[in-house]
């Protein structure tokens, strides 16, 4: 069974609800799914996985330092991530705050590990956004992304 990481960095608790409703949808489809915040995740927990989706609330632009002291050491692994399916979502608090440029600067690493990312031609190109607390259409948007990111996981592994 194909398993995914869903971890997250979240402080007013936004960027958590999104990690769930991801989880949730993923799970939906079959996925080994494990939920946890980025403090409950060792580096060398990228290699247990498949799929590896990381949600950051946006802190001017990029992510919170949480998660980039992961994917700075998550460096030991370079190749080995090759070929895994990552994504990133992001909550922020307006509009334009820089939530597309978070998403990017995760899926950044991901691309330099040689991790396989997709976007979402319908809705939240990069990953999933929520604008404060996450309304209808981020709930939905997120529930997208899991549909879209099993579908890429049924094709690559066959499951």
């Amino acid at each position: 069974m194909t398993r995914a990481l869903v971890t997250f960095f979240s402080k007013s608790g936004h960027t958590k609800e999104m990690a769930f409703f991801i989880s949730e949808n993923l799970k939906k489809d079959n996925l080994d799914v494990n939920i946890r915040p980025i403090d409950k995740i060792k580096v060398d927990d990228l290699l247990k996985f498949e799929i590896i989706l990381i949600g950051s609330p946006t802190y001017y632009g990029v992510m919170a330092k949480e998660i980039k002291e992961l994917l700075d050491e998550s460096v030991r692994f370079h190749g080995q991530l090759k070929g895994k399916i990552g994504g990133a979502f992001t909550s922020a608090a307006n509009i334009g705050g820089g939530n597309e440029t978070t998403i990017l600067s995760i899926l950044n690493a991901f691309l330099v590990h040689g991790m396989i990312i997709t976007g979402n031609p319908f809705g939240d190109h990069y990953g999933p956004v929520s604008i404060g607390k996450p309304d209808n259409r981020a709930k939905d948007q997120c529930v997208q992304y899991a549909k879209i990111i099993a579908e890429l996981a049924k094709r690559i592994y066959r499951e």
